[in-house]
């Protein structure tokens, strides 16, 4: 990774300026960005369309990530989007997963490849169609060996058990074995009071463990989750400090709240990858019925290696209307903050929606955005109150819709 990449990500972690403990976390936190983190995007592209009423005129800005976000959007038909990240393995993934879905043959291959992510052949979708029509660097990326294999062979070897995510899930799952959990009960569960049963009787109990009580309450054990110091310790917050009331309210709603045949999160925390047979659940750009819309769209985003502040200080005023921010603004100092909503204000198109999620259940701008900019927006109260209680991924405190006024 270049010095520039790693200047970008430690601007946007660090924090913590002197030397202390917490500098050394968020250092650490940071280092982890130079690799992939999300094979998987944890955040529900299905209740933040519902919630934003996405169309086919909107111009979206929004945070890459894994790209099933990004590329779940397309299903929509925005007129364009524009997808960042700081992290350089996100950006060659979702770049990867754009030409996949323009060149790949059909869906049946296409699925293959991100949906099973772990068939053999996988390997020679990507050398016979995909990597010849990209440029001479993200084909030197997926061909490069690392630990004597080269990238794109995750696709053949479970790719959703890579990254910072699914290493922290299989540790989950060392834990829950341990445990006497067996997740194909809850796999199998059939009405949600059964998978409450199971909740109840098999996951709850972990919580209450030495060790998991011992390793929840270290900033770093929840790296694995995308989670910086600062987003722990507004977790921590919510429960008087104690994280762990918090971690097993989310776990519950995780697997408690939702159709197991509904919620593939809960599918990837339990087995890190989708149901095997291909018949879902799966995010929205992975159905079939959605192929068409994702390849036709798919030339309509653009990927990019930078923060959203200063992409949209290069963009005309005026010329956006969605920003969709993740959980970005939670590593934020209210200098950061204020610099990214001034942009945000000036490029926005009338009618634009931003939505954001936080760690915390409270929303994070008033008192620190200035009620210069923060004023020119109307808090949807009941959009966020649906969009939260409707997000599959259940492991954010709250999620938040702001609308431009006038």
């Amino acid at each position: 990774m270049s010095d520039t990449t790693g200047n970008i990500i430690g601007e946007a972690v660090y924090q913590n300026r002197s030397f202390s403990v917490g500098t050394l976390s968020e250092r650490a936190f940071a280092r982890l960005f130079r690799g992939l983190v999300y094979p998987q995007i944890w955040e529900d592209p299905d209740c933040d369309m519902q919630a934003l009423g996405l169309t086919d005129s909107d111009h979206v800005v929004c945070i890459a990530s894994g790209g099933c976000n990004v590329m779940s959007y397309l299903t929509a038909s925005p007129a364009s989007i524009t997808a960042v990240d700081l992290s350089p393995w996100h950006v060659e993934l979702n770049r990867l997963k754009l030409r996949a879905a323009q060149v790949l043959p059909d869906h049946a291959a296409f699925y293959s490849l991100f949906g099973h992510a772990d068939r053999p052949g996988n390997v020679d979708l990507l050398d016979r169609y995909v990597l010849p029509r990209m440029d001479v660097e993200a084909r030197g990326f997926w061909n490069e060996s690392v630990r004597f294999r080269a990238r794109k062979s995750m696709f053949a070897r479970g790719f959703y058990r890579f990254g910072v995510l699914g290493a922290f899930l299989g540790a989950v799952h060392v834990v829950a074995r341990l445990g006497g959990v067996r997740f194909d009960r809850l796999l199998a569960a059939k009405t949600l009071g059964e998978q409450r049963v199971f909740f109840d009787a098999e996951i709850a109990p972990l919580f209450r463990s030495r060790l998991v009580r011992f390793a929840a309450r270290r900033r770093a054990s929840l790296f694995g989750l995308g989670i910086p110091p600062a987003q722990y310790d507004k977790l921590a917050a919510d429960a008087g400090g104690d994280i762990l009331p918090v971690l097993t309210e989310r776990a519950r709603k995780l697997f408690c709240d939702f159709p197991i045949s509904e919620n593939y999160f809960a599918w990837q925390a339990a087995t890190r990858a989708y149901r095997p047979d291909g018949t879902g659940p799966v995010p929205p750009y992975l159905e079939p019925r959605h192929f068409h819309a994702v390849r036709e769209g798919a030339g309509r985003v653009t990927v990019l290696n930078r923060s959203v502040t200063d992409v949209l200080a290069g963009a005309p005023a005026a010329s956006k209307s969605v920003y969709i921010l993740l959980d970005a603004q939670d590593w934020m100092t209210d200098a950061q903050l204020t610099a990214l909503w001034d942009q945000i204000t000036r490029t926005a198109m009338p009618g634009a929606r931003v939505l954001f999620r936080t760690g915390g259940t409270d929303d994070i701008l008033p008192g620190r955005v200035p009620p210069a900019i923060l004023n020119r927006w109307q808090y949807d109260i009941a959009a966020s109150s649906r969009a939260f209680a409707t997000d599959r991924s259940a492991i954010y405190g709250g999620v938040h819709l702001y609308r431009l006024r006038g």
